[in-house]
């Protein structure tokens, strides 16, 4: 009989984990073989023993190299879902773990599984299956990065796009560790390149991701060419049936802990929403950058041409802007999350997709260019600031007929989504005002770090006061037209569109109280979506061996439409049918035309 073990609350942060859950987990027919070391005798992060500090970490039975990785990364207390895995996972136990994005999964399995690895290279002994390469790409660094202390342990990301033959001749070197996207993962088993004889165990992260992408036939054919002696993690953010099922099915006798989310984290961020059309975005967009001062910004877009389009706009405005989607290559992504970690570069344009475990702490403000498709999506979006404990803001844009969709995300976050006007020039310069003050005053407590230059600077001061025969006042009033330079510091820029937006609104709203028109009740799930259907044809059929699932994924990459948003499929010798939502913009279609399945462009149009 497998064990379940339920704990409230799911705090998305090592540093702010529950500390008053239950610290160990019971084994009691496996306690005689394996004695495990009882997690109570933890002690908390503010303890110490003869002046050292304690982590949290210890007496779980890790290394001491490990220890002290997990130290200097300010890992301190372990996260609920790691207090409840780490024991089960050391015992060698199959395990069921469901938890949210962002509650340290990802520590909860890589810890155990770096501890307990036999050898740092040779045939493979782990394997790990992620819905997509971007994240395969996050669990391998996150690996990686938990063991810096061990270079001789080798761990390698496989997935599509990217060179097969340097994953076959990085194989050959020997590899620890794999984690791969399921398309890949079963390249490399047909071709005899991932060498299962020593395979120990074997992690499918984000099961139910992969069963909407349309990937669940793909794992379980991977499932059935692994030894069966080998241990078996699953960590799933939800549980649907057919993934209880390949639990049952694959797992031998699971523990089984369940993370209960809590409104705690979205509790912390404050969470509003504009109306606007879609043509006035991009300057609503700018309007909001230039109101809201906040040292760190995401703003997600829909797909990865949206991403060019704002990141271009916004840096033509003198934004500092990078980019974060499925083109950019892996050492561009470190390098541009490391710009925006340290402040040389203050927004980030992304999809959904590329930024996933995206974890920055100077992130103040999240905007949603772009509505979700899902309510997974949005909770994940806004969950890129507010992190450790911090507070944080997130903004949906929403055109006029976005407005249902507000309240199935309020349903979900369980807080309401406040309306927020579009501001206009005074707000903004009132901010502009406000910004330009604290500059000064941090200028004149700061001062420069070589202390000549200020005595110079000093001087220079003096001789133009004496040589033009003016005062202070008008040499610091030269000195900030100088830094302001050419452009106007006041904004006197049109905004005849805002208020023609907010009469337009002012009319809707007042529609829907008199019960003249009610907003649509749209919820996020099949039911809803399959009177908003519309069917699309693509150039890929059963001549190039197509599947319903390699139309799925292609789509859901592209698009960040989750797979159960996805309607039928039909698939002839020639080319496929496939039910995609009326709403989606069309921008996304001409990015489908050239997105290849089996090799082939899929060259997507409206069915006739």
């Amino acid at each position: 009989m497998s064990k379940s073990k339920e704990i409230e609350g799911s705090e998305l942060s090592l540093e702010s984990a529950s500390k008053e859950l239950p610290s160990s987990v019971e084994n009691n027919d496996r306690a005689e073989k394996i004695p495990a070391t009882p997690i109570d005798s933890t002690v908390k992060d503010d303890q110490t023993i003869e002046g050292q500090q304690i982590n949290g970490f210890e007496g779980f039975g890790f290394n001491e190299k490990l220890i002290t990785t997990l130290r200097n990364k300010g890992y301190n207390e372990p996260t609920p879902i790691q207090k409840a895995a780490f024991p089960e996972l050391m015992l060698s136990r199959d395990l069921v773990g469901q938890a949210q994005t962002g509650t340290g999964k990802t520590a909860a399995f890589a810890l155990p599984i770096i501890e307990k690895l036999e050898k740092p290279g040779g045939p493979p002994q782990v394997l790990v299956l992620t819905p997509t390469r971007e994240l395969a790409i996050q669990v391998a660094e996150s690996f990686r990065s938990y063991a810096i202390d061990q270079p001789g342990l080798k761990i390698l990301a496989v997935y599509g796009g990217a060179d097969f033959r340097g994953q076959i001749n990085a194989l050959k070197r020997g590899v620890a560790i794999v984690v791969g996207t399921p398309g890949r993962v079963m390249d490399h088993l047909r071709q005899g390149t991932i060498n299962k004889s020593e395979l120990k165990c074997l992690v499918l992260d984000e099961a139910d991701e992969m069963l909407r992408m349309g990937f669940i036939d793909d794992v379980e054919w991977v499932l059935e060419q692994l030894p069966n002696e080998r241990q078996m993690i699953l960590f799933s953010a939800t549980m649907p049936s057919e993934i209880r099922r390949i639990s049952k099915q694959y797992l031998n006798d699971p523990a089984e802990i369940t993370i209960k989310a809590t409104k705690q984290k979205t509790s912390l961020i404050r969470q509003r929403h504009l109306i606007v059309q879609n043509s006035y975005k991009i300057d609503a967009l700018k309007r909001v950058l230039e109101a809201i001062s906040e040292e760190g910004v995401i703003i997600f877009t829909r797909t990865k041409a949206i991403t060019l389009t704002v990141a271009e706009k916004l840096e033509a405005s003198g934004h500092s802007v990078a980019i974060l989607n499925g083109d950019v290559p892996q050492n561009q992504r470190e390098r541009t999350i490391e710009r925006l970690r340290k402040g040389t570069v203050d927004i980030l344009v992304a999809t959904d997709v590329a930024a996933r475990g995206l974890d920055v702490d100077r992130i103040g403000l999240v905007i949603n260019f772009d509505m979700p498709f899902d309510k997974e999506a949005y909770i994940h979006r806004i969950g890129r600031t507010g992190r450790a404990g911090r507070s944080g803001e997130a903004i949906l844009f929403a055109s006029p007929r976005e407005r249902g969709f507000i309240n199935n995300l309020e349903r979900a976050v369980g807080q309401p989504i406040d309306k927020m006007e579009i501001p206009n020039n005074e707000t903004i310069n009132k901010n502009r005002i406000n910004k330009l003050q604290k500059n000064l005053v941090k200028a004149s407590e700061t001062g420069r770090d070589h202390e000549k230059e200020t005595v110079l600077l000093k001087e220079l001061i003096d001789k133009i006061g004496k040589e033009l025969k003016i005062d202070a006042n008008e040499i610091a009033l030269a000195a900030i037209n100088l830094a302001l330079g050419p452009s106007p510091l006041l904004s006197q820029e049109d905004e005849s569109w805002i208020k023609q937006t907010d009469q337009r609104r002012y009319r809707n709203d007042r529609r829907e109280e008199r019960g003249g028109r009610r907003s649509r009740r749209t919820d996020f799930d099949q039911s809803s979506m399959d009177n908003n259907m519309e069917r699309f044809r693509v150039e890929v059929g059963h001549r190039d061996r197509v599947k319903p699932g390699n139309l799925v994924g292609a789509i859901a990459n592209e698009t960040g439409l989750k797979g159960r948003m996805i309607g039928k499929i039909q698939i002839f010798e020639t080319h496929s049918f496939i039910d995609l939502p009326k709403q989606m913009p069309s921008d996304i279609f001409n990015n489908l035309k050239r997105v290849k399945v089996m090799n082939r462009e899929l060259q997507i149009n409206r069915s006739a």
